[in-house]
């Protein structure tokens, strides 16, 4: 009877994944509002059974008391928390708290599989930073002086970087020094330094007026991304350029910024791997060796791609099943290749549809960008979707062999407290940009109504260059 009900939940949770994420993009070209509320409520169902089906499997099979009170309490931290920010924060997206919700309590439930332990810290800390990133909304509509803090944020970012380098601090993690270790606590500045590099960009981009000002920006944005070779974190280095370079075409609209940009990236990429490769970045060559033919070094730095192709060719479209599959044969499941221990278990069909889910996690922050006024906003909400999206795929792409190994984690899934808070407070500022889009509206709103009576009362019309300053704003 086990076996028949954790079969027929393989193919629940793989239905209702597909309806999950279709839900992510017709809500999105939903115009009428109470059309767009029940799409919203049903994606929220759709999580709730999902995460409900998972951790009902792994009980039958397990027998784990202990997994029903840890899934307990995450069902009561993920409603609580979706209440009570709606009912502060009007104005925010829904759409983006159930995504969020939704890859944490995936991420909680493959960690659940992989090592309980990590599960339980995980989630910890990730409850943690939901309640703190619940406050920067409202901090954001408060304090209104963020664009002017340009040379705070590089200076104090670039510092940042550099405590890597800080003797008996800085630690060295699978051939890159860009972890601090104090105590019993280790994290990677760079995670919170791409916040940080996010808001210098934007705020020197408003502030730009002639080709000198974007010269600077460009020599400072530099510095950011040469602290981070030498640190030969190279996946964080591309994170950086790419964000940098479409922040800087969106603020100009010039594709010579664009094309120019990114030919550039191609090259520098290429004359670092051929003058450095045997001496700066041995840790990359291998990677590059095992992306090549994984197979062919199997035995030694290709052993760890080789693992997750198997993992996920073995699982198919429909999985093994949760706890059925050999994801803890995969090296770092349950971070950087959390990817096919989900893709072995679950099914390709839920990775899916996975990444479709990461890709509308993209289009609302692009979206956001897009209906914000506020150039500065407009530039921040836009740099974090492209921060969030380069690096689910430089994660993908590596799991996948699409594209050598970056070792980066795929955000809010994979186990990492450094990059799961970096990630909550990157959603927490795009809701807080969708509050003041939100406050805009209505203050614009008011005024319209304003001026239509006040032309009533008068007998009179708008004029029509007032009626379409007011449209407009």
């Amino acid at each position: 009877m086990i076996n028949i009900i954790c079969e027929v939940s393989k193919y629940l949770i793989i239905l209702f994944m597909v309806l999950y994420t279709i839900k992510c993009f017709s809500v999105m070209s939903s115009k009428d509002e109470e059309s767009k509320k029940k799409k919203l409520n049903k994606q929220i169902f759709y999580v709730f059974i999902i995460h409900f089906l998972c951790y009902l499997t792994m009980y039958l099979r397990l027998q784990s008391v202990k997994i029903l009170i840890f899934y307990g309490v995450q069902i009561f931290v993920a409603v609580f928390y979706m209440i009570i920010y709606h009912s502060i924060y009007k104005g925010s997206s829904r759409l983006l708290t159930n995504n969020s919700a939704f890859l944490l309590l995936i991420g909680y439930t493959i960690l659940t599989r992989l090592n309980f332990s990590l599960a339980v810290k995980q989630f910890i800390m990730a409850t943690a930073g939901l309640f703190i990133t619940a406050f920067i909304p409202y901090i954001m509509t408060k304090w209104k002086k963020l664009k002017d803090l340009g040379v705070f944020y590089g200076v104090f970012g670039i510092l940042f970087l550099l405590t890597v380098f800080i003797p008996g601090l800085g630690i060295d993690k699978y051939g890159s020094r860009n972890w601090i270790h104090i105590g019993t606590f280790s994290l990677q500045p760079m995670e919170f330094v791409k916040i940080l590099f996010v808001f210098f960009v934007a705020s020197m981009l408003v502030k730009m007026d002639t080709f000198k000002d974007l010269m600077i920006n460009a020599i400072i944005s530099a510095a950011f991304m040469l602290v981070l070779v030498a640190e030969k974190d190279l996946g964080a280095a591309v994170i950086f350029y790419i964000t940098y370079v479409c922040m800087v075409y969106l603020a100009t609209s010039r594709p010579v910024f664009l094309i120019g940009g990114m030919s550039l990236g191609v090259g520098a990429v290429m004359a670092g791997y051929i003058l450095f490769k045997d001496t700066l970045f041995n840790h990359v060559l291998v990677r590059v060796e095992a992306w090549k033919d994984p197979f062919k070094y199997i035995d030694t730095g290709g052993y760890q791609v080789s693992q997750s192709l198997f993992a996920m060719g073995t699982g198919g479209y429909m999985g093994s099943g949760l706890t059925m599959g050999k994801a803890n044969t995969i090296p770092v499941s349950e971070s950087d290749f959390i990817f096919s221990a989900i893709c072995e278990e679950l099914g390709v069909i839920f990775g899916l549809a996975l990444i479709m889910v990461f890709v509308s996690v993209f289009i609302s922050f692009a979206n956001v960008s897009m209906k914000c006024k506020n150039p500065f906003y407009k530039y921040v909400a836009f740099g974090f979707g492209t921060i969030f999206v380069i690096q689910s795929l430089l994660n993908l792409g590596g799991v996948t062999k699409f594209i050598p190994s970056t070792g980066v984690t795929l955000p809010l899934v994979s186990y990492g407290v450094s990059s799961v808070l970096s990630t909550l407070i990157i959603f927490g500022i795009v809701q807080g940009v969708c509050v003041i889009n939100d406050k805009e509206a209505i203050r614009n709103e008011k005024e319209r109504e304003r001026i239509r009576q006040q032309n009533i009362n008068s007998g009179g019309a708008v004029p029509p260059k007032r009626a379409r300053k007011v449209t407009q704003q």
